[in-house]
């Protein structure tokens, strides 16, 4: 059994679930442009919406609804006369054009007896590949494990980890072809299997069958002139570059790759070993490349599925990570449209190149991913968590009046002996509510330290009988004057809240209350309480900006 794919592959016998949907090798289109609408002028695009004859779909896996992703027309970014669609692929269930690749490695792999029931499969991503194979192995009942530098976004590595896979990090300056390499020695180790997305043919067939014949039959009788895509394993490139060249000869394939990076440009090749046992992808890594801001584009080396396309390129263009990010953030406020710094720069090829074409021409941009994958990195620099001073004065403008208290029963004799019985008999006592985040502060902050404490949700469910929660929570306003939660006792005194807490261990003054109580404490503790706050929370000087 191979424990990963070979360079050179046979296709004979894939048969993608993507094809099932339909017996014609073109499937019935999900998603297409608005334009197959009718709307009068007197209608809404959302009256459109409800109007329009196409039947929703009820899919019986999630794997049935990846692809069919809408193109949609530019409006305002691009030249007057000059029609620019971008084929959003954020629509695929996990939010990237890698889904495809996915769906269709792995369905290549069951079908050709590469890949075991059970067996766990592993693959070096820098993370939309890995959260798509995520998606698709939990959903085929595979263990996955993907190997991906530090570097690259910390949401993705999370997205994945939600998603129950696990996630290798390596070293940034290992660069691509050190997670290649890691991902061989866990594969040959462990005997898992590695799709290996850079020389999988499979990869280049799924867009083969998918997304290129998509992009023809959403045109329809509209001539594609340019068609603007980068590379990243070459798979997108390879596949509909194929089924242009085929179908649609005039249209100009234009490739576009780091204007810091540009491999293609250079003209200096990749040499692929073909010896047993060897690494398939690269002898060597690429001698041009530098590390660039367009996360999931040109690894440090040309992969084999970009060589075998390169006949199909008309153009190799380029673009630097600034007017990558800036057109991503134009887009989105412009159009409405969001995506990351890959469409980005996609995109601003593609409105370069618009600029010179005369009225009637038709382009298309790939967006392969959502904007939601960038969060942590430069695209989003200079976007803060607090209000501009803009904000502040749009929110001063009005009096921001409270809403009306909740209104409280009167203590009991029931309450109070229930506040006050637990008190005595606890030595520390929080009183709390069960999903707020100030109570969550002071129980991660004790948990953290090693303090033992009860704690009691008043608007537990067991409470909500007559109203008892809150007789309990009129009980304890009663005792410490105080309606906010949490409320913390210490050896019989009221100490006060999650912030009192943490102000009181940073000057040193919650310590000898323990020390008095005979509580024992975790003394190697160096941290800042303040780290257990809701990083949301304006006053928390360790919030995230």
């Amino acid at each position: 059994m191979s424990l990963f794919m070979p360079r050179f592959i046979s296709l004979g016998k894939t048969t993608s679930s993507l094809l099932r949907r339909n017996n014609n090798s073109i499937y019935t289109p999900r998603r297409i442009i608005v334009s197959t609408m009718s709307s009068s002028s007197n209608s809404s695009i959302i009256e459109s919406i409800a109007n329009d004859a196409r039947p929703s779909l009820k899919s019986s896996s999630i794997l049935e609804t990846i692809g069919k992703t809408p193109l949609v027309k530019i409006n305002k970014m691009a030249p007057e006369g000059v029609n620019v669609y971008v084929k959003c692929e954020a629509f695929n269930p996990m939010g990237s054009v890698k889904d495809r690749l996915a769906l269709g490695c792995i369905e290549w792999a069951e079908k050709n007896g590469h890949l075991k029931p059970g067996q766990t499969v592993v693959e070096c991503t820098s993370g939309n590949t890995g959260i798509g194979l995520a998606m698709v192995c939990n959903a085929k009942g595979y263990p996955f494990v993907c190997v991906m530098a530090e570097s690259f976004s910390i949401e993705r590595r999370k997205l994945m980890r939600f998603l129950g896979a696990r996630v290798i990090l390596t070293n940034p300056a290992h660069k691509g072809s050190g997670m290649v390499i890691k991902t061989k020695e866990l594969a040959e180790k462990h005997g898992w299997y590695w799709p290996n997305q850079f020389d999988n043919e499979a990869n280049a067939y799924v867009h083969e069958i998918t997304t290129g014949p998509e992009l023809l039959q959403a045109m329809g009788d509209e001539k594609l002139d340019h068609l603007f895509l980068a590379y990243g394993t070459g798979g997108t490139l390879n596949g509909v570059s194929k089924v242009m060249k085929s179908r649609s000869p005039h249209t100009k394939i234009h490739c576009v790759e780091p204007d810091n990076a540009p491999m293609l440009y250079s003209q200096i090749e990749t040499e692929y070993p073909t010896g047993e046992g060897e690494l398939s992808s690269f002898k060597d890594p690429h001698p041009v490349w530098r590390p660039h801001l367009l996360q999931g584009w040109a690894p440090d080396w040309i992969p084999s599925l970009v060589d075998k396309a390169r006949s199909r390129i008309d153009e190799v263009c380029h673009v630097g990570g600034d007017v990558a990010m800036a057109t991503s953030k134009t887009l989105a406020q412009k159009e409405g449209i969001f995506t990351g710094t890959s469409g980005g720069g996609i995109l601003a090829s593609a409105l370069k190149h618009a600029e010179t074409c005369s009225p009637g021409t038709s382009i298309i941009a790939m967006l392969p991913d959502t904007g939601e994958r960038y969060l942590s990195t430069p695209l989003f620099d200079g976007i803060g968590a607090d209000m501009t001073e803009e904000e502040k004065e749009i929110a001063a403008s009005t009096p921001s009046s409270p809403p009306p208290p909740v209104p409280l029963p009167s203590s009991t004799d029931e309450s109070v002996a229930f506040v006050k019985g637990n008190i005595a008999k606890n030595k520390i006592v929080i009183w709390s509510l069960e999903y707020c985040e100030f109570c969550w502060t002071i129980t991660n902050f004790f948990d953290t330290i090693g303090v033992p404490y009860t704690q009691i949700n008043i608007d537990a469910f067991q409470y909500a009988k007559d109203n008892m929660g809150n007789k309990y929570r009129a009980a304890l306003t009663d005792l410490t004057e105080c309606a906010t939660f949490p409320q913390c006792f210490i050896d019989g005194e009221f100490i006060g809240g999650a912030a009192d807490a943490c102000i009181k261990w940073r000057k040193k003054e919650l310590q000898p209350v323990f020390d008095k109580a005979g509580i024992k404490y975790s003394h190697e503790y160096e941290g800042d309480p303040f780290e257990f706050l809701p990083k949301w929370m304006s006053q928390n000087p360790l919030r995230s900006k």
